[in-house]
């Protein structure tokens, strides 16, 4: 692929460059202060500093056990593999519905040969054995654990909160609570969504742009949270500001965009660290440092092709700016250089511990129930949930 021209970096330079601009060190401060308070982060304060960037400061002594910070996350998304182990909740990323349906449905895709690695069906050896290697169950009994119908014993001592299906009726994102999948719905999925209630101009190309994500990388999963969590955001801006401003304003605003709305929906990620991702990213060891300059460029031309699809999926116009590539590569830059990895322990695993820990007496009567999905599930029984997050205060 040649060099990639993306004609909206011209076409709103100065925009980009104003949403590219690093705040100031009182914009920081304020805004911490904003969060802080918001969190109630009592005892702890994020002070920035001009040479070592934002530090964590602790104004009391700490005890053992003491909860010193519970963050939210600005955007997260699990692992495309992993969603094929864990069943959980597409906002807080809980376990969802019960010990049996975990089982169930981790047995029932391993059946039909998909594999953790790329879910295609071929693992190449690596990741999940294929269900060939495993003991196998019948497939009503499967069928029977997904509903409901085959209770485990012991299980009643893990419970996972029902399933809540997506608000726009897509078969890809579930909750633990209608708040969990009103939450997400206002903040991002309302434009991600490939059900038949998504706002996005075009779920066919939302579809595209999600297959090339997981068949290239999921960092732009994240990057495609960003941009839809400020549109949404600026649009909420933008109705509250006509509503406030717009019988007093002979001006048309409904179809222009406000510009300082713009950067008001952006706020949250401004204040993330940022550089190109194909000018941060780690060259790979099996990448020469002569073929530094091509694997670049190849990185950018990879994200463009990723842009390109998403701007057909979810493109406003008033939001245009955020469809410039050197904005997307800010926004995959940060979570280059910002992202954490969150694991959320399997209960899966809690029960079948719980059941290996059980008396003599009674264990060898429930391993008889138990054992078999045991086997069959072999070394896979214990993957915890994996999701990449950016956080608001670690950003």
């Amino acid at each position: 692929m040649g060099t990639c021209i993306c004609p909206i970096d011209a076409q709103f330079f100065d925009q980009v460059a104003a949403l590219l601009t690093p705040p100031t060190l009182p914009q920081i401060q304020e805004y911490f202060e904003v969060l802080e308070a918001k969190r109630h982060c009592s005892g702890l304060k994020v002070k920035p500093d001009a040479k070592h960037g934002k530090g964590v400061h602790s104004e009391v002594n700490f005890q053992e056990d003491d909860l010193i910070l519970k963050d939210e996350m600005l955007v997260g998304a699990q692992h495309s593999s992993n969603k094929i182990d864990c069943f959980v909740c597409s906002f807080c990323f809980r376990f969802i519905g019960s010990i049996e349906l975990q089982i169930g449905r981790k047995l029932y895709l391993q059946e039909l040969g998909v594999s953790a690695v790329d879910g295609s069906g071929s693992s190449d050896g690596i990741g999940c054995n294929t269900s060939s290697e495993k003991t196998r169950i019948p497939q009503d009994t499967i069928q029977s654990l997904m509903n409901s119908n085959l209770q485990l014993p012991y299980s009643e001592n893990f419970p996972l909160p029902l399933v809540v299906p997506c608000l726009g009726g897509c078969k890809e994102a579930y909750y633990c609570s209608k708040s969990c999948a009103e939450a997400d719905w206002d903040s991002f999925h309302s434009l991600l969504c490939i059900g038949h209630g998504s706002s996005s101009p075009s779920t066919e190309a939302l579809l595209k742009f999600v297959k090339h994500a997981n068949e290239t990388n999921d960092i732009f999963i994240l990057a495609a949270k960003v941009i839809s969590f400020t549109i949404l955001r600026y649009r909420k801006l933008k109705a509250a500001h006509v509503q406030r401003e717009g019988k007093h304003d002979s001006s048309n605003q409904f179809d222009s965009c406000i510009f300082p709305l713009l950067l008001e929906a952006w706020k949250s990620v401004s204040m993330g660290f940022k550089r190109r991702w194909w000018d941060c990213i780690a060259l790979p060891e099996d990448v020469d440092s002569s073929e530094k300059v091509e694997f670049r460029m190849q990185i950018k031309d990879l994200a463009f092709e990723s842009l390109q699809l998403l701007k057909e999926a979810i493109y406003d116009k008033e939001c245009a700016p955020l469809f410039s590539l050197d904005i997307y590569g800010h926004i995959i830059g940060m979570f280059e250089l910002n992202n954490l990895d969150l694991v959320v322990a399997s209960p899966v695993e809690d029960y079948f511990l719980y059941i290996d820990d059980l008396p003599v007496s009674q264990k060898k009567e429930v391993e008889n129930l138990t054992k078999p999905f045991l086997d069959a599930l072999g070394d896979d029984y214990s993957i915890s949930c994996q999701e990449l997050y950016e956080s608001f205060l670690y950003s």
